[in-house]
């Protein structure tokens, strides 16, 4: 099936670009393609599609800019490659992906590594912390250029709610494909089950999981609520979502237009977070008076006991996430001074 499902996306990424390379022939501009797994209404789409808008406004007579959500040209797995290559030039990528290229990018898998979303806003917009991350693929062909805000990570399942961590025991729980996020399924006694977002509302409906871990726009916009009845605050996670763009274009870009893109890039982190607020609040009504979605507030401290050996065992396994930890914990200590 997945090989199935690998030449179709094929065959439709051939078809869009002989398709599009027409159309960019006929009107002598260079189409820039981004690819994400989203719906048309989801923040991700909205932030891409004000990228679209400015870049236009200033480069519209040498680039169009084209945005496929819903994983119309492929999986994030293989839009990434598909990065790599130049067969298309920006992609959305999950954290945990990223990690299979360079394994500083485990920092953020890390649970409870901020004290709070805006100790987390903070982090990802510190240009000096952030660049030698988003820069560290580079030997693989792409970069990243912006953080997308995904919320905070919670579980949600289909036949139990959970409230204490001793709930997780025995619960086959979908996480990203990442050894740290199966590690912290395993240090909170469920059983880690790794598979693309693509796949969830199925293995959801088909009991091949009892659970996953994802914001609340995954109950709504992917339709996980229709199935996943228990959404537990327990916040195990605040990871970014990543654009990426390939390097060979990016370096290809004058100096002009490279600093009207990296302007671009900012207004989509800003456009994304502040549609993601609202997004979020929009989804949580709707989950819970339409899709009868029970929301749970379990006492976080139970859960963040259970996983913070983590910590220790990644910075033990990989020393170079080391300073950049430490800067963070430092910024979340000043940030809780300031509030004194």
């Amino acid at each position: 099936m997945k090989k199935v499902k690998s030449y179709l996306s094929l065959i439709l990424l051939t078809m869009c670009t002989l398709v599009l390379t027409a159309c960019g022939k006929e009107q002598n501009k260079r189409i820039i393609r981004i690819s994400h797994n989203q719906a048309q209404d989801h923040p991700t789409n909205i932030g891409l599609l004000a990228f679209e808008e400015f870049i236009e406004s200033k480069l519209g007579d040498k680039y169009d800019v084209q945005i496929f959500p819903n994983e119309l040209l492929g999986s994030q797995v293989n839009t990434v490659e598909l990065t790599q290559t130049g067969a298309i030039d920006f992609a959305v990528a999950s954290n945990a992906i990223l990690e299979s290229f360079d394994n500083i990018y485990q920092i953020f898998n890390l649970p409870y590594l901020f004290d709070s979303p805006e100790h987390y806003h903070t982090v990802m917009d510190n240009k000096e912390l952030i660049e030698p991350i988003f820069t560290a693929t580079e030997k693989s062909g792409f970069e990243a250029v912006t953080w997308l805000d995904a919320g905070t990570r919670n579980f949600y399942t289909v036949k139990r709610p959970i409230k204490t961590p001793a709930d997780l025991k025995g619960l086959k729980i979908r996480v990203q494909q990442s050894a740290s996020n199966i590690r912290m399924m395993e240090l909170f006694g469920g059983a880690a089950t790794p598979m693309g977002f693509g796949e969830v509302y199925t293995a959801l409906q088909q009991n091949v999981i009892d659970g996953a871990e994802n914001n609340e726009l995954a109950l709504t916009s992917n339709k996980h609520g229709e199935v996943a009845k228990f959404y537990s605050y327990d916040m195990h996670q605040m990871v970014p979502d990543i654009l990426i763009g390939n390097l060979k274009f990016l370096n290809g870009l004058s100096p002009e237009e490279r600093k009207i893109f990296n302007e671009g890039f900012v207004l989509i982190s800003k456009v994304q977070r502040e549609a993601w607020e609202d997004s979020v609040k929009k989804a949580k009504i709707y989950a819970e008076n339409d899709m009868n979605v029970e929301f749970i507030y379990p006492e976080v401290a139970l859960f963040k006991e259970k996983v913070l050996p983590l910590h220790q065992e990644v910075l033990n396994k990989t020393p170079k996430l080391k300073p950049i930890y430490e800067k963070i914990q430092n910024i979340g200590k000043q940030m809780k001074e300031e509030v004194k």
